[in-house]
């Protein structure tokens, strides 16, 4: 089990520069999630530790060893990929065993090796089968087992789970996490998914540009973003950005349908900032400040969209069966402890 650690890291092709400068500390045995919308580096970054694609300039240690320039299989890393790549005319046993196969290791070694792997996974059942025989979830799960057969310092996943259809998402979601908790393995998960990444990762790296914008526990930032890309990228749905002023009684925001939000803000901040507020902070009353446009009943549970006029539109979190209908008038009371300020210039928040 071994660490990783990635120090002014920089990635160009040609004159364009698409990783900048990443410095980053996985703990051994962390699960590490890279989170960003495409085109964000987060996939460029995985294949970089893997020995993939060439790092321009930086370093990047895995465990006490300088990887840089080796090759990826000096590197101990081993990497599941978003498309299975089985082997069709191979059985399940002979798919994850064919990389040792390859190595020359002993054929004793190579079942006791799957039987292992098969054992986590529980892939037993299927062993004598070929690829076409099985589901998507368990074709991932021998791509996963392959990886696991090698004995990697660490895994590395890109976006495994893309190909699959939303049920099997959640079951093979819970299968990871099941399968790192009883491997204790270094992890490191690419997704533009951020749910993936809140439910799976013991540190997520939100990534930007090629730039790291926020690194933390899942829920360190949920609650305390550092911008606003952090802020309406972490949480689903996402958080309700709104234009804001400040004035002297207080937050004026004008989507919100009334005047002035009481709470304080200090006279040294910029008059023009932006404020947050997650949609289960912000309650459903008797009023005619917005017009419901889209209601998304999901049992215990509605995320109700709404704005008022000329205004940018909000979704609420409204608990309870009660459905409010598209066109129907409504007022909103927000929570005003519950305001993230950011300025609207720099979007940095504002603590």
């Amino acid at each position: 089990m071994s660490g990783v650690e990635l120090s002014n890291v920089i990635k160009k092709y040609g004159e364009t520069q698409v990783i900048h400068g990443v410095n980053l500390s996985i703990e051994p045995g962390e699960f590490c999630v890279f989170v960003g919308p495409s085109g964000c580096g987060k996939s460029t970054l995985l294949r970089m530790i893997a020995g993939l694609e060439e790092t321009t300039g930086g370093q990047i240690q895995i465990g006490p060893r300088d990887v840089t320039r080796l090759d990826p299989s000096q590197r101990g890393v081993a990497m599941v990929f978003q498309t299975y790549a089985l082997y069709p005319h191979m059985t399940v046993a002979e798919n994850m065993g064919f990389g040792l196969k390859m190595n020359g290791h002993p054929k004793a070694e190579i079942t006791e090796k799957v039987a292992r792997a098969s054992a986590i996974l529980r892939l037993d059942e299927y062993l004598k089968r070929k690829p076409k025989a099985l589901s998507g979830g368990q074709r991932q799960r021998v791509a996963i087992g392959r990886a696991i057969v090698r004995g990697p310092d660490v895994f590395l996943f890109d976006e495994p789970l893309s190909n699959l259809d939303a049920e099997l998402r959640v079951e093979m979601r819970v299968e990871i996490a099941r399968l790192h908790r009883e491997i204790g393995a270094t992890m490191i998960y690419v997704t533009h998914d951020q749910v993936e990444a809140m439910t799976l990762a013991d540190k997520i790296v939100v990534l930007r540009g090629g730039r790291v914008e926020q690194v933390g526990a899942p829920l360190d930032l949920y609650r305390d973003p550092d911008n606003l890309f952090v802020a309406g990228f972490i949480g689903s749905p996402a958080m309700n950005l709104l234009p804001a002023t400040r004035s002297e009684g207080g937050l004026s925001v004008p989507a919100l349908g009334s005047d002035t939000l009481k709470m304080p803000v200090p006279s040294h901040l910029p008059e023009k900032l932006v404020a947050g507020l997650r949609p289960q902070d912000i309650e459903i009353v008797e009023g005619d400040t917005h017009t419901v446009e889209i209601t998304e009943a999901l049992g215990g549970v509605s995320f109700i969209h709404c704005a008022a006029p000329g205004q940018p539109k909000l979704v609420i979190e409204a608990r309870g069966t009660h459905i409010e209908r598209p066109g129907a008038r409504v007022g909103l009371k927000p929570s005003a402890q519950a305001v993230f300020l950011f300025d609207a210039k720099t979007e940095r928040r504002i603590r």
